[in-house]
């Protein structure tokens, strides 16, 4: 398994993993917009965020996250890692294949520099949340989020 940047070609794959995390969408049925493609051209075009797939040595996109970087005057002046839109596969999920992705973003994080990596989920995501606290994330913080 590797971790690196999506390609514009793995868009479908990306977007299908973000579509339904309950089951597996065929890529090739996922219409990409052209706000997707703004979206995309902008992270790419940003150093400070980044687009991940875990892909297997065939190059299939297995799972996905979205990697900011945040610079800032807490912990001595060092960027955090800030990780989003965190997918594996449904038909791939109980492998420690997002175990992997996450230890392979935090080593990524961790390379750059940041002093700290954090996340948001949904409240509804109990699995999920079961699942951050197995790899050491302590739910220290209540996030607020406004719709605009």
């Amino acid at each position: 398994m590797i971790l690196r940047p999506a390609t514009r070609a793995e868009l479908p794959a990306v977007l299908a993993l973000l579509a339904d995390e309950r089951r597996v969408v065929d890529p090739s049925t996922v219409r990409v917009t052209e706000a997707y493609e703004r979206a995309f051209a902008a992270i790419e075009a940003d150093p400070r965020n980044e687009m991940l797939v875990l892909a297997d040595a065939d190059g299939t996109v297995l799972g996905c996250l979205q990697a900011t970087y945040i610079p800032g005057l807490g912990k001595g002046g060092a960027e955090r890692a800030l990780i989003e839109a965190v997918r594996i596969r449904a038909d791939r999920r109980g492998a420690g294949l997002g175990r992997r992705l996450m230890e392979l973003a935090a080593d990524r994080a961790r390379g750059r520099g940041c002093a700290l990596v954090q996340l948001t989920s949904n409240k509804e995501r109990a699995e999920a949340h079961r699942f951050y606290a197995s790899l050491g994330y302590v739910c220290s913080h209540e996030g607020f989020k406004l719709a605009l």
